[in-house]
């Protein structure tokens, strides 16, 4: 910790991409991280997660904000995109506990929140799978949206990269350790209504 009290790693700005490379559609968070760290700005750091999900509580600790991208099987469409502001309020349904883990993305969201480890933001996105048995590659339909999905994303971080730089700049003074930073900014930082999705017949 810092003299002032905060983590060296406040300022920290996530995108993990979570999921099982042999599990067919369930690579689809993997797929859509690899994307972005190929052009994500500076500043934004990009992880791959295969593990349990609960370790992701270390993982984003004294994070700023985080994105987390994963596949989900909610009966939803396949293809379909979900986005969640998991700050102030539990991820739907979709990222509830699937498969072999003890928990999922959801339960370990609200282990951290009860532990008062949350990043300051944390969102959600999720891409409705067709496939998730044992196997490489996505489906035609996951294919589809990892694109669309990365591309949002990306939008998404560089907006908020760039609203960071200009408050550095600004300020003439760098970013102090505890500064009041922005969180999100530009054309995706809204989110959407509460299970809304996007993604084919949306």
């Amino acid at each position: 910790m810092s003299p002032a009290g905060q983590s060296p790693h406040a300022g920290r700005v996530l995108v993990i991409g979570i999921g099982n490379a042999y599990r067919g559609d369930d690579a689809a968070g993997l797929a859509v991280a690899e994307r972005v760290r190929v052009t994500a700005p500076p500043g934004i750091e990009v992880l791959r997660h295969e593990g349990e999900p609960v370790s992701l509580i270390d993982t984003w600790d004294r994070a700023r904000v985080v994105y987390l991208v994963d596949a989900v099987s909610s009966g939803g469409e396949p293809g379909s995109i979900y986005r969640f502001d998991a700050t102030a309020r539990p991820l739907g349904a979709q990222f509830s506990c699937r498969g072999t883990h003890a928990f999922g993305v959801a339960e370990t969201i609200e282990l951290s929140r009860a532990l008062g480890r949350l990043p300051l933001q944390l969102i959600g996105y999720g891409i409705e799978g067709r496939s998730f048995g044992p196997g490489t590659g996505l489906s035609p339909d996951a294919r589809r949206a990892v694109s669309m999905a990365s591309a949002r994303l990306l939008t998404e971080v560089t907006a908020l990269a760039v609203s960071r730089r200009d408050w550095v700049m600004s300020s003439g003074t760098g970013a102090p350790h505890g500064a009041d930073l922005p969180l999100s900014a530009g054309p995706m930082a809204r989110s959407l209504p509460h299970g809304q999705k996007d993604g084919p017949g949306s």
